[in-house]
């Protein structure tokens, strides 16, 4: 059941083209019982092979801006080792209180981002230029580091508040702002990894299993992808963690 319940959301996320890692967590808490923390170490290892195929494909497309990445990844890799740590010392409860508040927060932003592009631009100044020499650094440890820490504690890639960053703070592009974001997340979800597997909770079964099924149905998902209405993509880009979050808030 496992199997083909991972086998479907993969299909899912392939579809939708968004990482889904929260409801990943979501389904393996609610409706399997896995424990909040071993669920968190299955969705921080599984995002790191699939995220680093997605930031080959658009490095190669020149869709990334290497340096930018570098330095939030950098940060970013401390980042989520610390998360792993607090995301340990946290009772399961507040912690998936906490997951399930993250998920939502990320929800909002993809809605704000996705349907009120025009309000969120008129809120928020992106940056024109992109950030180079000393403020990067300045800025991107420090940022890089924050969101490091969400995706270690929480078990999400934070790819709503790194796209977002990169185009206030960072003056990135779009576009690369989406390949950059893969970039970035790839040296988070492997050190948020390593930081559960020093606690020993990594369960090396359900990982790989949850691993082959998210990447046989992501293939399929993917190639069903540019048939859907772009009205149905939308929706279910910020349907995934809205539901996930609610689901975890509810039935922790």
């Amino acid at each position: 059941m496992l199997f083909l319940s991972m086998l479907l959301m993969g299909a899912i996320i392939g579809f939708v083209g968004a990482g889904g890692s929260g409801v990943i967590i979501t389904l393996l808490v609610v409706g399997f019982g896995v424990p909040i923390h071993q669920a968190l170490a299955v969705a921080l290892g599984s995002m790191a092979f699939t995220t680093l195929s997605g930031a080959v494909s658009h490095y190669r497309e020149r869709e990334v801006v290497p340096l930018t990445g570098a330095v939030l990844g950098a940060g970013g890799l401390l980042g989520a080792l610390l998360g792993a740590v607090i995301s340990n010392h946290l009772p399961a409860a507040n912690l998936s209180l906490l997951t399930g508040g993250m998920l939502l927060s990320s929800a909002l932003l993809l809605y704000l981002r996705i349907y009120r592009a025009d309000w969120l631009a008129r809120q928020i100044p992106v940056r024109g230029e992109l950030l180079t020499g000393r403020p990067l650094y300045l800025c991107g440890v420090p940022i890089g580091i924050v969101c490091g820490i969400l995706s270690g504690a929480f078990g999400i890639g934070s790819a709503a508040y790194i796209q977002i960053a990169l185009m206030v703070v960072f003056g990135v592009p779009l576009l690369q702002a989406i390949g950059t974001t893969m970039m970035i997340i790839v040296p988070i979800s492997v050190s948020g990894g390593i930081g559960y597997i020093l606690y020993g909770q990594l369960d090396p079964r359900l990982f790989i299993e949850t691993l082959a099924a998210l990447s046989i149905g992501a293939y399929f998902g993917a190639k069903l992808t540019h048939l859907a209405p772009r009205a149905v993509l939308r929706f279910w880009i910020v349907a995934l963690p809205a539901v996930g979050g609610t689901i975890m808030v509810l039935f922790r």
